[in-house]
């Protein structure tokens, strides 16, 4: 006989009292009475939990029985299926955004720079975790993840917004591959759809035309030696500006015409080999006269154990009449403006210019094979610049191919 309220709530025996189709309700020695419902799967007898009398009465009961049944009739397992359920909140519970996150900030320790990993690091705690991170992985949408980065946007920091979705993107990415989240809801987030178009200002770099007054000016400049060594090594090695202004004489070897800079000091953290033209050399013997006995090829003249400041440069660029019309990093657009209109090989002059070539064969056939072509366009460069200087050069001509 099925059970009733009012049966329910008279039971004093211990045991189990059947409602019908596997549904019972057991009352414990000590006064627990919990309904379970008995059923078969794969063969085993099994039983499925489904609450406590009289906070789940019989009517739930009954109810919470047939859907029970539902799956079972379906082939399901409605016991495998709640601890699978079960499984899945605590799994969610330890993986939220911030969690994974920081995961992923460890596992990149080895391949970035501290200060990287720093500044990627601040961006995520400023503008992703406070509203996102304590959330589970799994249940952020990605107009949850859009709305965050366009808040960064309406800010006044388009950039920064396309690197903090860039990075949100590298997070779910990372999640997939070590099984932190099935799979990847953010990958269909693409910048071009979710940010305003803006136009990029790329920095003012002198023209050829201008080279004969700028070295002429160059040459003249009553600055500071170090300043005006340190922008000639500049022009002459197409490097950047931070890596001219931190150079350290251990990384030269001026017998050998060769700078090698170290992995951590460059921007995409890889060791950069910079043959040198003799005019280069003759500026490094100079300075050495004046900052041999120092760590530092161009220490600042106010702090000797720090390089020149980062606005050193554009501000002698500026006592030279060159304000807005040039600056340090422009050097690098001329010297491959210039370069490529002269028919040099595009690939070396990329690799002069440290730029990182993303196909992994190719790279490495980079890095064994353009040091010579390279040391023979650095020294062109050179010579190029003292005939530009001398006003010997009034026409470029093209290099043979």
């Amino acid at each position: 006989m099925p059970l009733t309220d009012a049966q329910l709530r008279n039971l004093t025996e211990p045991g189990k009292h059947f409602d019908g189709g596997g549904l019972y309700l057991e009352l414990t020695p000590a006064g627990g009475r919990y309904w379970r419902l008995k059923y078969r799967h794969g063969g085993k007898e099994k039983r499925l939990a489904l609450g406590v009398y009289p906070a789940v009465t019989l009517k739930a009961a009954r109810d919470k029985a047939n859907a029970a049944r539902v799956l079972i009739k379906d082939g399901r397992d409605p016991g495998a299926l709640r601890k699978a359920e079960k499984a899945k909140v605590v799994h969610e519970t330890v993986n939220t955004l911030e969690a994974v996150a920081r995961d992923w900030l460890k596992h990149q320790t080895a391949r970035w720079a501290p200060v990287t990993l720093a500044r990627i690091r601040a961006s995520l705690e400023a503008d992703i975790f406070p509203t996102l991170g304590a959330r589970p992985i799994a249940s952020i949408k990605p107009g949850e993840i859009m709305a965050a980065v366009k808040t960064v946007e309406a800010r006044g920091a388009a950039d920064q917004a396309d690197r903090v979705l860039k990075r949100v993107k590298a997070v779910y990415r990372w999640a997939v591959t070590h099984e932190r989240i099935e799979s990847n809801p953010m990958v269909d987030l693409v910048p071009g759809e979710i940010f305003k178009p803006r136009h990029v200002t790329h920095r003012p770099a002198l023209a050829d035309s201008d080279l004969p007054a700028f070295l002429a000016k160059l040459a003249a400049y009553d600055g500071d030696p170090h300043t005006v060594h340190a922008l000639r090594l500049l022009m002459l090695t197409a490097t950047r500006p931070g890596e001219t202004r931190g150079a350290l004489w251990s990384e030269f070897d001026l017998d050998a015409a060769l700078w090698i800079i170290p992995a951590a000091r460059m921007k995409m953290h890889l060791e950069h080999r910079v043959p040198l033209s003799r005019q280069a050399v003759e500026v490094l013997r100079t300075m050495h006269t004046l900052s041999g006995d120092r760590d530092l090829v161009f220490p600042s003249p106010f702090y000797p154990s720090k390089p020149l400041s980062e606005n050193t440069f554009n501000s002698a660029l500026a006592r030279m009449g060159f304000k807005g019309s040039a600056t340090a990093h422009g050097f690098r657009a001329l010297f491959s403006t210039v370069a490529n209109e002269c028919n040099w090989n595009p690939d070396a002059i990329e690799r002069q210019l440290a730029h990182v070539e993303r196909n992994g064969v190719r790279a490495a056939y980079h890095r064994s094979t353009y040091l010579d072509d390279r040391a023979k366009l650095m020294q062109w460069w050179a010579d190029y610049l003292d005939g530009r200087k001398a006003g010997k050069v009034l026409k470029m001509k093209k290099r043979a191919a």
